[in-house]
């Protein structure tokens, strides 16, 4: 099929914006970061984002995945007690300081994984879920498989050091989103500031969520190989940045660098709405269909982000399939939206018949073929 293109600068329909002043993405004293939006899914800054990193207790993340996903499978519920095992409560690290005479229920145990950061709660969660560490990670590499976390491989729940355990700041970026669209209902732990178990209260390591409102999660992690890690999230006006900042010196740093991150990407960047989802952009002529043309968009609200002032200078350009046949299904990709900005490539959304078009009858696609014969012969 040939692809048709259709200008569509009419469709931003949004006020000019005064021109504002954009400065370079700061200087991050880590090993590797990265700051994305949200909303639109653009990366803003990184560095080394693809590189292989030790998570340390950033890999709790995704043993907080399978943990949520098992409860709402079913699998586990939240009221329900568990004991920790000989070897989860000889695990070394962080804990929560479980006793192996006091069975903890799955609520607190997942509390004391993400404030507390407990070694011990994830090997129990792990061994509840699985029936073993060992077998636990092999459901978190096909979770992480899932993903399209393709940088990732783990060997254990709680990001203790192993031979062939690592992540990229991008997988990390993806899992923090991932957490936050897939459960929603579990997203406002990460916020807690701290959290008290077996008389012990432990404070959540997360610097941000004491200094910054706008900060709501993340995940902070630490060994001695790792450095300082921090994966951080941060809803502003409704829009959210994730950073991701690992290999710092000390807590105080990985704060102070993700801080950076979050604040440059919220002063210096908008991420205006271009489209409604299910509202038609364009009407696409269909051949040998019941219907003459289908309504072309999407099925989400998109987004994109660009510096502050900018919006009014995006252009959209629609490529269409040419010619396009019935029968057609709603969802079914049928063109691409190119956005730029001053002419570079910022975006490419894919464009989604917004309804059905069965096939037209005997003769009504004889005659559109004799019509795409005809046609053919002037292209």
């Amino acid at each position: 099929m040939m692809p048709r293109r259709l200008l569509l600068t009419a469709s931003l329909l949004l006020a000019g914006l005064a021109q504002a002043f954009t400065p370079p993405p700061p200087d991050i004293a880590g090993r590797a970061w990265l700051l994305v939006d949200a909303q639109s899914g653009q990366t803003l800054t990184a560095k080394d984002e693809n590189t292989r990193i030790e998570p340390a207790s950033l890999t709790k993340l995704m043993t907080a995945y399978v943990t949520f996903k098992a409860i709402k499978e079913g699998k586990l519920k939240l009221d329900q007690q568990l004991t920790v095992s000989e070897k989860g409560w000889k695990t070394e690290g962080s804990r929560m300081f479980l006793d192996p005479k006091v069975p903890a229920t799955v609520d607190d145990l997942i509390k004391g994984m993400i404030v507390q950061s407990g070694n011990d709660a994830c090997v129990t969660l792990a061994e509840a879920i699985a029936g073993s560490e060992e077998v636990f990670a092999q459901v978190m590499n096909k979770e992480a498989k899932r993903l399209g976390l393709t940088g990732s491989n783990f060997e254990n729940s709680t990001g203790l050091p192993g031979a062939n355990h690592y992540m990229t700041v991008r997988d990390l970026e993806i899992l923090a989103q991932a957490i936050i669209k897939d459960f929603p209902e579990f997203y406002p732990i990460y916020s807690i500031k701290e959290f008290r178990y077996n008389n012990i209260n432990q404070p959540n390591r997360n610097l941000l969520l004491y200094r910054d409102p706008n900060v709501d999660g993340m995940k902070t992690g630490h060994t001695e190989a790792a450095g300082y890690n921090l994966v951080a999230s941060s809803k502003r006006d409704g829009r959210r940045l994730i950073s991701v900042v690992v290999g710092t010196s000390g807590p105080e740093v990985r704060a102070t660098e993700s801080s950076k991150l979050l604040n440059w990407g919220a002063q210096f960047f908008e991420t205006p709405k271009i489209y409604t989802a299910r509202q038609a952009i364009s009407q696409i002529e269909v051949w040998k269909g019941a219907e003459d043309h289908i309504g072309i968009g999407f099925l989400a609200d998109q987004y994109v982000t660009v510096p502050k002032g900018d919006t009014q200078k995006l252009k959209m350009e629609l490529h269409t399939q040419q010619p396009l046949i019935a029968p057609l299904r709603a969802g079914q990709q049928i063109g691409t939206v190119k956005v730029s900005l001053d002419g570079k490539p910022l975006a490419e959304l894919p464009a989604v018949a917004l309804n059905d078009v069965p096939e037209a009858g005997f003769f009504g696609r004889a005659w559109d073929a004799i019509r795409l014969w005809f046609k053919s012969l002037f292209n």
